[in-house]
């Protein structure tokens, strides 16, 4: 198959979900365009089947804002002819799914039929869809879709819930590419951060509110009295600064390190004893099982997709959101050095039931079946 991908190029799980999706498919030997406005910070290398098409936009004096919808619809009717695609994957509903639709008229009335599939990954269904200024518009674009999927059953249900949804939406989890995201053998780094044998904990997020930073720090602080302990922070955004001056206010900057963001983010899990994501809001999780695919078990809140991932018990415990103390009371008892193997051992057993091994031919499988639904309409 010839596949146009339409993704965010950023860090978030979106983007990063759509990079290694595409280069998955590449390796199958599908190929693979991506578009966007730069080139997805995971796509680090390109091959005979991977390609990137880069949107090009311009702001006019006429223009407050460069009209990038615009832009980007008018790149996918570009690639779609010049490079004979046969499905266009958007991912993220705002603002790809609306330009894919334009794209798919201007196409339509040059007589060419393009399949084109919406996966649907959280904040675009729970927080800016939900906007009045873009609700109609994620509802339109959604109804439109000929495939949506999205990548919980948590996200499945809060889309019919606030949108009105009359099109089918298949669930269809993230996943992990379990060559990547394994316990490396890391040990000076280990002894580097942890000299005296202290236990090490990471978040990893992109700092904002609904990551809830404050709760990490607190729930570090609490296991830091009990036990010798340390913490990497990793990412960046707008609550950093608040969280630095928060660890100061503690006394406890000596055993905290932010680290920004990284991108071999792997080999730091792959010396952490905990992951802590005390999310207000997580669709699915993808930090979560990448931690769980490197051998940490979690401590996260029940919200959202969370539930569908992390197994209370078994790779780790869900709480409330802001219940600090039973995030601390679960921690500790991971913690002991009588349990914490065996959560290790489960929450790589849990992640390799969503290695890319096993989503991929689903994918695959959902572009044929919708390839074929709209062969089928176009021969009626």
């Amino acid at each position: 198959m010839k596949i146009g991908i339409v993704c965010y190029p950023t860090f978030g799980g979106s983007g990063v979900v759509a990079t290694e999706l595409g280069k998955a498919l590449a390796k199958e030997g599908h190929k693979v365009h991506f578009i966007t406005y730069s080139q997805p910070s995971r796509l680090d290398f390109l091959n005979e089947n991977l390609f990137y098409h880069e949107v090009d936009f311009h702001s006019y004096p006429l223009f407050e804002f460069p009209p990038y919808e615009l832009a980007l619809a008018s790149k996918m009717v570009s690639v779609v002819k010049n490079e004979k695609l046969d499905l266009l994957h958007v991912h993220y509903a705002i603002p790809h799914a609306s330009a894919a639709y334009m794209a798919k008229q201007i196409l339509k009335s040059q007589g060419i039929t393009i399949p084109v599939v919406t996966t649907l990954h959280g904040t675009d269904i729970t927080l800016v869809g939900k906007d009045p200024s873009y609700e109609p518009v994620v509802t339109f674009s959604i109804n439109e879709s000929d495939g949506v999927t999205a990548v919980s059953h948590d996200l499945k249900k809060e889309t019919f819930q606030h949108f009105n949804i009359t099109n089918e939406v298949e669930v269809i989890p993230n996943f992990i590419d379990l060559e990547k995201f394994k316990k490396q053998k890391k040990d000076h780094f280990k002894k580097a951060i942890c000299p005296n044998g202290e236990v090490l904990i990471v978040h990893t997020s992109n700092f904002r509110p609904v990551k809830r930073i404050p709760d990490v720090i607190n729930v570090f602080a609490n296991i830091r009295k009990e036990i010798p302990a340390k913490l990497l922070m990793i990412g960046d955004g707008p609550e950093r600064s608040p969280a630095e001056k928060m660890c100061r206010e503690l006394g406890i900057c000596d055993d905290i390190r932010f680290l920004g963001k990284l991108e071999a983010v792997e080999e730091v899990l792959s010396v952490a004893d905990l992951f802590i994501m005390p999310s207000e809001k997580e669709s699915f999780g993808l930090a979560a099982l990448e931690a769980m695919a490197c051998e940490v078990p979690v401590i996260s809140t029940n919200t959202g997709g969370l539930p569908e991932l992390n197994v209370q018990g078994v790779t780790g415990f869900l709480s409330n959101i802001g219940d600090i103390e039973d995030m601390t009371r679960n921690a500790l008892f991971i913690l002991d050095k009588d349990n914490l193997s065996g959560f290790k051992q489960n929450a790589l057993s849990r992640a390799q039931e969503f290695d890319i091994s096993r989503i991929l031919p689903v994918y695959e499988a959902y572009y044929q079946k919708i390839m074929e639904r709209i062969e089928a309409k176009a021969s009626v």
